[in-house]
């Protein structure tokens, strides 16, 4: 650290905030309540109703919001002069008034949710980081404090590094997605000729079977149930699903196998109809009740070329048309509509095959692009924080 900044206690800058909002207020929304801090952006989100059954805490305009919980995740805001109508926060939250004439609030939020100081949190917090952060802790903490014009030259630096970072990032990920357009249009370019002479049911072994929508409890060693998110998108996801620890038959029809081809039957306009192809991880697994398991009879069809159809654009063009369902947000389809998929049911398996292969060099690529992108977010993600340690330690 810099010897020449002083090293004080929060409390010498920051006052606890004491008031608290009437519950009639909060009762007829004429005060909101905070539903969380965002880690990544440390951010107030707020709650769409305003039941409660805890104490609560006031927040004024320019306050510095810390979670107690959660302080060390990042979760601590800064609740802007611009809010001229205060908002409420249950008692695991604390509101703090800054002093202005010694501390930049910015400065202060910049550091409290840098690494730098989830250091100074472990050495001098009794049970360390995963104690609750209330005030009688968080005041005693001692921070690094540069004379105020200080503070703002090194604001007014991070602030200009972390928009030069976000444009970085904005660049390379339109550059990786621009790419991944252009190699999806060839790869759609290969299904657009192709004749479509049939419909789904002619190379199905049996109807489309819906999943079971089990309780999710998460219990620790619960049996895993995928959810939507696995398979929308076209691209199987292992890591999307949750647990349930209800009672099931070794029988049931809703039991994955590796290989099986799933399709979701309730989602938006532009996600029903999604579909991909279980790895089998994680085993044992079943389905939800919100997709459907496809069954290919691959003496007729490659059960691949039909995942990769489902992509083109006749199917998706068919599937919003045929969609049911009254609300916008929320549509579904059913058997009869997956089995009448227009679908080119005389193309040969060995042309299929050459279609899947070729289309299985450009996913590849797709893959590695994304990849690449992936590594180079990671980088840019690092170098915020790296550049607020150097910061705080008074090394620029």
């Amino acid at each position: 650290m810099n010897l020449s900044w002083a090293n004080v206690p929060l409390g010498n800058v920051l006052t606890q905030r004491l008031e608290k909002p009437s519950e009639e207020a909060i009762t007829n929304g004429e005060i909101s309540v905070v539903a969380k801090i965002s880690f990544n952006s440390g951010t107030i989100e707020l709650r769409q109703d305003a039941q409660t059954r805890t104490e609560m805490i006031l927040i004024r305009s320019g306050d510095l919001v810390v979670s107690g919980i959660n302080a060390a995740k990042g979760a601590i805001a800064i609740y802007g002069d611009e809010n001229t109508k205060p908002i409420a926060a249950t008692i695991h939250y604390s509101a703090y008034i800054p002093n202005r004439e010694k501390v930049d609030v910015r400065y202060l939020w910049r550091l409290l949710r840098s690494s730098f100081f989830r250091n100074i949190l472990i050495e001098h917090v009794p049970g360390g980081i995963k104690t609750e952060l209330k005030a009688k802790r968080l005041l005693h903490v001692p921070i690094p404090l540069p004379p105020l014009e200080e503070q703002r030259r090194i604001v007014a630096r991070i602030e200009e590094l972390a928009v030069r970072i976000e444009e970085a990032r904005k660049l390379r990920r339109e550059s990786v997605e621009e790419a991944e357009t252009v190699l999806l249009s060839l790869f759609m370019e290969k299904l657009r000729d192709i004749p479509i002479d049939g419909y789904l049911g002619k190379v199905l072994l049996e109807k489309p079977k819906n999943g079971w929508s089990a309780r999710c409890d998460n219990a620790e060693n619960g049996v895993p149930v995928l959810a939507l998110g696995a398979v929308t998108g076209f691209f199987y996801k292992e890591t999307e699903f949750k647990r349930t620890s209800e009672p099931m038959s070794d029988l049931a029809h809703y039991w994955l196998q590796p290989g099986d081809l799933l399709m979701t039957r309730s989602n938006t306009l532009n996600l029903v109809g999604h579909a991909a192809i279980y790895n089998g991880f994680p085993s044992p697994c079943i389905y939800p009740d919100l997709m459907m398991r496809l069954r290919i009879d691959e003496r007729l069809a490659s059960k691949h070329f039909v995942h990769y159809w489902l992509r083109s654009v006749p199917v998706r063009d068919y599937i919003r048309k045929a969609a049911k369902g009254t609300s916008p947000t929320m549509k579904k389809i059913s058997q009869e509509i997956v089995i009448n998929i227009p679908f080119p049911s005389h193309l040969s398996l060995y042309k299929q095959h050459q279609l899947v292969e070729s289309m299985d060099n450009l996913e590849e690529k797709i893959r590695r692009l994304k990849q690449l992108q992936a590594g180079t977010s990671a980088e840019l993600d690092a170098l915020l924080p790296s550049i607020l340690d150097k910061a705080f330690k008074g090394e620029w």
